[in-house]
């Protein structure tokens, strides 16, 4: 097997205008942006109501929490909104205690670095997000130039855990209307992904970026209803037997239908029955149906990989985090700025897998952020009609961000940005032109310091990821291929071997788009990963033959049998 040699690469051209495109909203975008305004809403209500509107910034940090883990079973996501809250409380805590002891701001500063690391380390392990770290950091940052005392600690906490617990009511607040409707959508949209894939095989135009965001969909289902380890339910089990059709569809293109995958993927959307499969194991001398979903109870059953051991490949990222952080701040400090968390968060904000998506979200940045104060400097004089005016001011720029950072992240920052600035105004009202000035210039503080920070602090690890990476499929392959091969073969050892192999491929592929976003370092064997992940899917195919998963030829995409589940 050749591979490319490894000289040194180039630096690539950096892109301006891609980074700006817009793309397709998301399905559920109106799901995180009404859960933050009713989160944020009654809380700083009642602060109005009672005068104390300079208590909301302390309230506000735990109703953010409410953006989190909107994709997760209810099940998972009551754990993942528990820990965000005692994140937020954690970060809030060291910054609170810090402030009421120091008020020097290169200490500030550098503690507030350490923290956007720590979070952005932990969140990238743990895959919290979006918004990950971002909020994290913001508010643990704001929060430290907040002068404070010790004794007005345990109150302000106090605020922050009990918006926190409403917002927590409000992420599982859907669940008794549709106690599996991300399990629903998960599913759907990886029956879906394989169509569009199996469109492109059999027109025979196979796209080699479609088949591997097939193959990222699938494995984002598997990941979705694998997430809550409680008794899989009749409906899980129907939603899991229809991922496996995708899967199927992937290793078998040209035995796959299209039309039937997307009527699936549309009743799954709903809020019907879920669609019966037809899987042909049910027939007499097949597996039986007991055996479909082996491989699913085997993993299932296998525990999480402990927390260290994910941390450790994210060092280069959390130690760009902590110097572009403090780099910024003290930067912004010399120039005399008040508010140097601006620029710290900015910083904080850019660092994504490799250095091309981090320049592409520092353009992202900039652009939003400098059209978001223009539209700050335009709702400044309805803000301060008012306290209530005020809220409400605020209460738009959340729904208005969540609804469109999925769009491209610039186009949320547009309403972020007013946002972050109304905040500031809850103690009181500052000057207009003075915070617009110090946000336009810490934001081009925080990015051009930031990416500084992120091209000396080079990932010269990734290129032995990939080399783990294939490694990793090369292995997964030989073993089903030898099961595939074996005429004693258990259902139980193929189904785990397929599904094995299959995540093996995804992990390679986002392992070798990672490294290939690295700059100053020798060139990756990209020929290898091409080969290998071919050679993957032929395995997989002759998996899915031996198997005897390939549909019925005989069935229709106008097939209306459903499995008598709830939805």
């Amino acid at each position: 097997m050749s591979s490319a040699i490894p000289t040194p690469t180039r630096v690539r051209r950096l892109p301006v205008v891609g980074a700006l495109r817009l793309g397709r909203p998301s399905d559920v975008w109106f799901k995180p942006a009404l859960s933050v305004v009713a989160a944020v809403a009654p809380p700083s209500l009642l602060l109005v109501a009672l005068g104390r509107l300079d208590l909301a910034a302390y309230t506000m940090a735990g109703s953010l929490c409410a953006l989190y883990a909107h994709h997760r079973p209810y099940a998972a996501r009551a754990k993942v909104l528990a820990w965000v809250v005692l994140g937020m409380l954690g970060g809030l805590a060291v910054a609170l205690v810090t402030a009421s002891l120091t008020r020097n701001a290169v200490v500030l500063v550098t503690v507030g670095a350490l923290l956007a690391a720590v979070q952005k380390a932990v969140c990238d392990a743990t895959r919290v997000g979006p918004p990950a770290h971002v909020i994290l950091t913001f508010v643990s940052s704001a929060t430290l130039f907040v002068p404070q005392t010790l004794g007005q600690v345990p109150g302000h906490l106090a605020l922050a855990a009990a918006a926190g617990a409403w917002a927590w009511l409000v992420g599982m607040a859907p669940a008794p209307l549709r106690p599996h409707g991300p399990e629903r959508r998960a599913t759907a949209q990886a029956l879906h992904t394989a169509a569009v894939y199996a469109e492109t095989a059999r027109g025979g135009e196979e796209s080699a970026g479609a088949r591997s965001a097939a193959y990222a969909a699938v494995h984002a289902a598997w990941q979705t209803l694998l997430a809550a380890r409680n008794r899989p339910s009749t409906t899980r089990r129907a939603l899991e037997r229809l991922v496996v059709r995708a899967e199927v569809a992937l290793a078998a293109p040209a035995d796959t239908d299209p039309a039937r995958l997307r009527a699936w993927a549309d009743a799954v959307r709903g809020s019907g029955r879920v669609p019966r499969t037809g899987d042909p194991r049910r027939d007499e001398g097949s597996l039986g149906e007991r055996d479909e979903l082996v491989g699913v109870a085997a993993e299932r059953a296998v525990a999480p990989r402990p927390l260290w051991s994910r941390l450790g490949p994210l060092a280069p990222l959390a130690v760009r985090t902590a110097l572009g952080c403090a780099l910024a701040g003290y930067v912004s400090l010399a120039l005399g700025a008040d508010r140097p968390y601006w620029a710290l968060v900015t910083a904080a904000s850019l660092y994504q897998a490799n250095l091309t998506l981090t320049w592409s979200r520092a353009v992202q940045r900039v652009v939003g952020n400098l059209v978001g104060v223009l539209l700050f400097a335009a709702v400044t004089p309805v803000a301060r009609l008012g306290p209530l005016a005020l809220v409400l001011c605020i209460l738009a720029c959340n729904f208005g961000a969540e609804a469109l950072i999925g769009r491209n992240y610039w186009l949320g920052s547009v309403c972020v940005t007013p946002l972050a600035l109304l905040v500031t105004e809850l103690p009181g009202y500052q000057p207009t032109g003075e915070l617009v000035t110090d946000r336009v210039v810490d934001t081009l503080v925080g990015a051009l310091v930031g990416f500084a920070a992120a091209l000396a602090v080079t990932d010269r690890r990734a290129g032995r990821r990939v080399e783990r990476a294939l490694t990793a499929v090369d292995r997964a392959r030989e073993r089903a291929a030898r099961l595939a091969a074996g005429p004693a073969s258990t259902p139980a050892a193929l189904e785990a071997a397929r599904r094995g192999l299959a995540a093996a491929v995804v992990d390679l592929r986002a392992t070798a788009d990672a490294a290939a976003g690295e700059w100053w370092q020798r060139a990756l064997p990209q020929e290898r990963v091409v080969l290998a992940e071919q050679a993957a899917h032929r395995t997989l195919a002759a998996t899915v033959r031996r198997q005897g998963l390939l549909p019925d030829p005989g069935t229709t995409s106008t097939q209306t049998h459903t499995e008598d589940t709830s939805p």
